[in-house]
């Protein structure tokens, strides 16, 4: 099996982490990037394989596929151990919707402010950051007393971990308005797993001389 990501893909890092929670054996593929040209050129397997040009990309003998949440059904289909997805339909469905807005919901504001860090009173950098604060409002009122966001640790947990993390480079991070949620990322960032390929990310970012958010920058040394 070979996975296909790159050392800033927030998508692949979740496949990534993924694949090491449930023992999968994989070869990782860090595709070239630099921060002036980003993934240009294109890869050429990853561009073949994915009309889009994007990682993650998974390659499992004659299976290809791309998109981080086809890639864990894929995960969770071949290794239904440990679980990644509650057994329960409903719990599943919460959990999936879960982690479908985090990439579609939460996330987009997040590269919005990519390139307006500069510029932080720009009226869409500070529309981006209040939808930012809207959203950690809601995940902290979900988690309650919970010690994952859907109760069992699940991909929603992965994928709003690699979210937030964006966030919290792009100034929009969590702060004392939600401390259950800030618990939950230390769980998170205790995990072997996610340690591991965070902090990879960490390192990534210092060599390029960017400083890091707190939570990370303990990951990255």
């Amino acid at each position: 099996m070979k996975l296909y990501s790159g050392p800033l893909s927030m998508f692949g890092a979740k496949a990534e982490i993924a694949a090491r929670e449930k023992g999968i054996a994989f070869d990782l593929v860090m595709v070239p990037f630099e921060m002036a040209t980003l993934y240009s050129l294109k890869h050429p397997e990853v561009l073949r394989i994915n009309p889009k040009g994007q990682v993650p990309v998974l390659v499992d003998g004659d299976l290809e596929i791309f998109d981080s949440t086809q890639i864990f059904e894929y995960f969770e289909t071949i290794q239904p151990e440990p679980a990644l997805w509650p057994a329960e339909p409903r719990a599943r469905a919460r959990a999936r919707l879960l982690e479908h807005k985090s990439d579609e919901v939460y996330f987009p504001p997040i590269v919005r402010l990519m390139g307006l860090q500069n510029t932080p009173d720009d009226p869409a950098a500070v529309e981006a950051r209040r939808a930012a604060m809207a959203f950690y409002d809601e995940m902290e009122r979900t988690i309650g007393e919970r010690e994952w966001l859907a109760g069992a640790y699940s991909y929603a947990d992965i994928a709003f971990y690699m979210a937030q993390l964006f966030g919290a480079r792009m100034t929009a991070p969590m702060d004392d308005r939600h401390p259950r949620l800030q618990a939950w990322r230390d769980r998170m960032s205790a995990r072997q797993a996610v340690a591991k390929v965070a902090g990879a990310m960490g390192r990534y970012l210092l060599g390029q001389g960017c400083k890091l958010p707190p939570f990370l920058a303990g990951l990255s040394g």
